[in-house]
């Protein structure tokens, strides 16, 4: 339905699906790749430290992005999300069912403020995923270890999958809320509007 150039802009033709429930393959995909990421980077964090200090601030990192993903989305941003609304639907990570059962309807209109201000929630997202590539960084110069080094390539591999295969594949580009998103409309912003309504 649409491919990748060389250039990295993204093809379309105008049948691309638009999910009410994305498939379950796809929620485990993009859940498992983003606890995949929190987890080695907690990982690589302790042992690259390999002290004290290393395992706390692994400790404080996997609980701030567990805390961004899962409990800060689903309370600010799921709530004006068209998923929290739509009858018997089902987003790309499953939090708008979360969203549901601990947060009141939001406003639509406000969605797209999860991309203004410094600690707006875009930001927070991209700093839980970038935090443990840049923490690695010094341990391996200071104090390198295979098994560091091992994280810190799978860690560039996850972050490198989720921007050019999971948000332009899997997930944004049949997402409902794409044309009201700040993300996929940077995302697709190459594309014609009758193309990105698919």
């Amino acid at each position: 339905m649409f491919k990748l150039t060389g250039k990295g802009k993204i093809l379309s033709d105008k049948n691309i699906q638009l999910y009410t429930r994305y498939p379950l393959s796809s929620i485990f995909i993009y859940n498992g790749a983003t606890l995949a990421h929190f987890l080695l980077g907690a990982t690589g964090i302790v042992l690259g430290y390999n002290s004290l200090a290393g395992n706390i601030g692994g400790i404080i990192y996997l609980a701030f992005a567990l805390f961004e993903m899962y409990l800060h989305l689903p309370l600010k941003v799921c709530p004006n999300c068209v998923y929290y609304r739509l009858e018997d639907s089902l987003c790309i990570s499953g939090l708008n069912l979360l969203s549901r059962k601990i947060a009141a309807e939001g406003d639509i209109e406000d969605f797209s403020n999860r991309a203004k201000g410094l600690l707006c929630s875009n930001n927070l997202y991209i700093a839980s995923l970038v935090i443990p590539v840049i923490a690695i960084i010094p341990t391996l110069i200071i104090n390198f270890s295979i098994a560091v080094l091992g994280i810190f390539l799978a860690l560039v591999a996850l972050f490198a999958f989720r921007f050019f295969m999971l948000f332009t594949r899997i997930a944004c580009v049949h997402c409902r809320a794409k044309n009201i998103c700040p993300q996929a409309q940077q995302m697709f912003k190459d594309l014609k509007p009758t193309e990105q309504e698919g």
